[in-house]
């Protein structure tokens, strides 16, 4: 069953012994990252601060901090099982119905499918209080660390709409609080808030934005997930929840959000305003750099009348976000099978924080496949950002980085086997000497074929016997080895 609101997602947290309510006060200027951070460090629960200096409200962090509690906020047993689920849809769309009878057999599929479509109710959780004179002070907004320019609002879903084909896009972008009324929006060039902003720009207009607070956690990942174009994040949390996204419209701005958000926070953007924004203490476990982006401007908050404030930290992994860019690999690996069905599975490990490096393994059947992989990797999406891929057999287990690296340092010849490229980079890679732009490299750790120019016998792994592996294992209790 979805979950109906971010509430009942703490109530399965604390019956599968997951969340740790905190009730000495703390302060949400540096105090919670640094508890929150040595509980990630360990692995630790979510964590929910019921006394937080200045504020009301009792703040949620590190809800996703886990593979399990990541499922769990999926409501699903294992993330893998939901790409099965797209993979099923996928080949539903390779077997259209021809007769009668076929049609008949997708019916159900079908009306599955139309039953996930956001819908409009009247009355709201999220609007049970309404401030027309808003003050974001009064919000639990943390400062991270030392070097923030300010407090940041760090788990937000921001919604916007095309002012052309008026599609919805809800995108995850962090706003640096300014004053009691005004943020920054930090707006990714390459992402579709962005896109949309510059285009209300060119028309010279100001952009409505809604940021909404908690919900069912399959909205607030959504937010994140790399969709492809056109798609709308809505429908695929109706997808992920098997359970229509319930809306309801804003009180000061043309935009739907969901009614059953803990906060929201509606207003607009002045596309003819900039202002300076961060620095930040980033995923990438660095400082992002200041700079100019739009300012939001905030018109009427809302929010439940008991609400809880979700917030996340990024910094040096391992930290929550790394589970949610795991559930984005599990969950959108089919896709990629799709487009290339030579893959086996692949991995990004959390070191390469998301967009850095990528492992995958493929089913090699011709010499170059590596790299042809490699190449159709960088066009497809958000894997343009990954600076670096490295490609292995299939018989590797890419969840293992140290298998990987052994693959690497054994199978490469440096001259033969890389491939740099240059291309678009994320924003907040700071490596490269230009911003946005920079170098890529693909590495080739597969068995080489002699057309790739290895005319040499190339050596076998060395494996045990399976009947010797099965014979120690049924006889290992007798050896006396603990």
């Amino acid at each position: 069953m979805a979950y109906k609101n971010l509430q009942e997602f703490i109530k399965k947290l604390e019956q599968e012994r997951e969340l740790v309510r905190i009730k000495t006060l703390v302060d949400p200027e540096l105090e919670i990252t640094e508890i929150t951070d040595r509980v990630s460090k360990m692995h630790g629960p979510a964590l929910l601060f019921e006394n937080v200096k200045g504020s009301s409200m009792p703040v949620l962090i590190n809800a996703f901090g886990s593979e399990k509690r990541m499922a769990l906020s999926l409501n699903t047993d294992q993330l893998d099982s939901i790409g099965q689920e797209i993979t099923d849809l996928l080949a539903m769309k390779d077997n259209m119905p021809h007769s009668m009878m076929d049609k008949l057999r997708m019916l159900p599929k079908l009306a599955e499918l139309a039953s996930m479509l956001p819908r409009m109710v009247k009355n709201a959780p999220c609007q049970e209080v309404v401030d027309m004179d808003p003050d974001l002070f009064k919000l639990p907004i943390l400062k991270c660390w030392p070097e923030d320019a300010g407090r940041f609002i760090t788990l937000p879903q921001v919604y916007t709409k095309d002012p052309v084909t008026g599609q919805r896009n809800v995108g995850m972008y962090r706003l640096q609080v300014y004053d009691s009324k005004t943020t920054g929006m930090h707006w990714h060039t390459h992402h579709d808030g962005a896109d949309n902003y510059r285009k209300n720009k060119n028309a010279g207009k100001p952009i409505e934005v809604a940021v909404a607070l908690g919900g069912d956690p399959a909205i607030t990942y959504s937010a994140t997930a790399p969709l492809p174009p056109g798609i709308d994040e809505l429908i695929f949390a109706g997808f992920l929840r098997k359970k229509p996204v319930d809306l309801v419209k804003c009180k000061t701005i043309d935009m739907e959000v969901p009614a059953d958000a803990e906060i929201v926070i509606e207003g607009y953007v002045d596309p003819s305003e900039m202002r300076i924004e961060g620095p930040f203490g980033d995923h990438t476990g660095y400082y992002s750099l200041a700079d100019e982006y739009p300012v939001f401007h905030v018109k009427c908050i809302t929010h439940r009348a008991k609400a809880v404030y979700p917030a996340t930290i990024v910094g040096k992994p391992p930290q929550e976000d790394c589970y949610m860019a795991l559930a984005t690999e599990r969950i959108f690996l089919p896709l990629l099978k799709f487009q290339l069905p030579e893959i086996i599975n692949m991995h990004l490990p959390m070191e390469g924080v998301f967009h850095n490096c990528v492992f995958v393994s493929i089913k090699k059947t011709f010499p170059g496949q590596a790299k042809k992989v490699m190449s159709s990797l960088w066009g497809t999406g958000q894997m343009m950002f990954a600076k670096f891929i490295i490609v292995v057999d299939e018989n590797v287990d890419v969840m293992n980085a140290s298998e990987v690296m052994w693959k690497v340092f054994n199978n490469v010849d440096p001259k033969r086997d890389t491939m740099i490229v240059e291309g678009p980079l994320d924003v907040l890679d700071h490596s490269a000497p230009l911003a946005l732009v920079g170098s890529k490299m693909g590495i080739d750790a597969t068995k080489k074929m002699v057309e790739e120019g290895h005319p040499r016998e190339w050596p076998e792994d060395i494996v045990m016997s399976q009947d010797i592996v099965e014979l120690v294992r049924k006889k290992w209790s007798e050896y006396g080895i603990e």
